[in-house]
């Protein structure tokens, strides 16, 4: 029934070569501003001013050579005024985030290899837009990643809005038993909401237990500043660790005390979500636990709170294996960057897909790995880029990992 109604719904008056050009020239727009993102949040620049200039020369850059991948082109990869080289990341990243959209649209509305996505005059579009901030933000988070080691917080915050957003507002605009049926949008039942709402009361309760100085930053240095309060360092940065020219001047951690402050942190966290379910398999009527009757007749409070629990499930996976690595190992493990990264991805995809795409990721971080130790004996690597590559591999398999999983679950 619902492919019927996927191809009925899919005929648009406009044609599919226009609709192509559209989203390729979109995603050029948008990866020529990831472009500026990469390049100046890093360095605490803001985005909006002064306008494009060379970073050589200062010289401002005129809107006839700020055309995505076509100025790159027609220049030569160098700057009309002092001939400065620009860089390839420049074409790469507009081109490949032109391509990402573009190759999501068509898989997404243009084949069947997706029958369980709505059409995108239908509600499909609401779909495809938040996948598309995550994709686009996550590219970003990835190019930052490779050059600096860090993760910045605001691209993670930006995603889980657009991810809490969406689920809210999504049974007004995709029916709410198709969202249940075809894992559209996260999605709650009794418990998990419960989990959710008690996990994020326990998460404000931590917070302000940081900020009257009850608790303590991890990584927090002797000025007052943690490391994690805009940008998040990954795990295994190179540039603190093995630069012995910077060495002196990293303040020095007892890892192992530093995941016991995160413990602590999460302390909270862990108690109010356990004590909200608890109190709410016994307030919560029986007729209501079910997930599918929870969805249907709570479509904005499920969608609402199946992004939150998608979440802090995401966030929760990493966190726990940062601390059993650090606690185990003596060492910072994986970074608080991708605790966040993953937690973002959560909020947009799902705590079902999101704990896949953790397990998948370490496979492309073990191939990289591999090919860095044979090319250029670097042991180091930045985790990121793994994770948003895993993250994109499950949004493509969602139909057959939702399949594999109900044959798993409920037959």
């Amino acid at each position: 029934m619902l492919q019927r109604y996927f191809y009925r719904e899919s005929i648009v008056a406009v044609p599919d070569w226009i609709w192509f050009i559209f989203i390729f020239a979109f995603g050029c727009c948008v990866g020529s501003f990831l472009n500026v993102v990469i390049y100046r949040l890093p360095r605490d620049k803001s985005l909006i001013s002064p306008g494009s200039a060379c970073p050589a020369c200062g010289e401002r850059i005129h809107f006839y050579d700020n055309i995505p991948l076509l100025s790159w082109l027609l220049l030569r990869a160098r700057c009309r005024h002092c001939k400065a080289p620009i860089s390839a990341r420049y074409f790469i990243i507009e081109l490949l985030t032109a391509s990402v959209f573009l190759g999501l649209f068509i898989l997404y509305f243009r084949t069947d290899l997706l029958p369980d996505m709505r059409a995108f005059p239908a509600g499909g579009w609401l779909i495809y837009l938040v996948h598309i901030i995550l994709l686009a933000a996550f590219i970003a988070a990835s190019a930052i990643d490779l050059e600096h080691w860090v993760i910045p917080l605001s691209i993670c915050w930006l995603v889980t809005g657009a991810g809490l957003v969406a689920s809210t507002i999504g049974s007004y605009i995709i029916h709410p038993s198709l969202i249940h049926a075809y894992w559209l949008l996260p999605n709650s039942s009794a418990d998990t909401g419960a989990l959710a709402t008690g996990a994020a009361i326990g998460l404000v309760i931590s917070l302000l237990l940081v900020v009257t100085g009850l608790i303590k930053r991890s990584y927090e240095s002797d000025g007052g500043k943690s490391k994690i309060q805009n940008l998040s360092h990954d795990s295994q940065d190179p540039n603190s660790e093995m630069d012995g020219s910077n060495n002196s001047k990293q303040p020095q951690f007892n890892h192992r005390l530093e995941s016991c402050k995160e413990i602590i942190f999460l302390l909270p966290i862990i108690i109010c979500s356990v004590l909200a379910l608890w109190i709410g398999r016994r307030i919560i009527p029986e007729q209501l636990q079910n997930n599918y009757n929870f969805s249907l007749q709570h479509p904005v409070i499920a969608g609402l709170l199946g992004s939150l629990w998608g979440y802090f499930v995401g966030c929760a996976i990493v966190w726990v294996v940062r601390i059993l690595g650090t606690l185990a190992f003596g060492k910072e493990a994986m970074g608080l960057g991708d605790v966040h990264l993953m937690g973002a991805a959560g909020a947009v995809i799902g705590p079902y897909l999101v704990v896949i795409a953790f397990f998948i990721a370490p496979f492309f971080g073990l191939a990289w790995a591999v090919s860095q130790m044979f090319f250029k004996k670097i042991r180091q690597i930045p985790y990121g880029p793994f994770l948003s590559l895993a993250v994109f591999v499950v949004m493509i398999l969602h139909d057959l990992i939702r399949h594999y999983i109900g044959f798993m679950f409920y037959r």
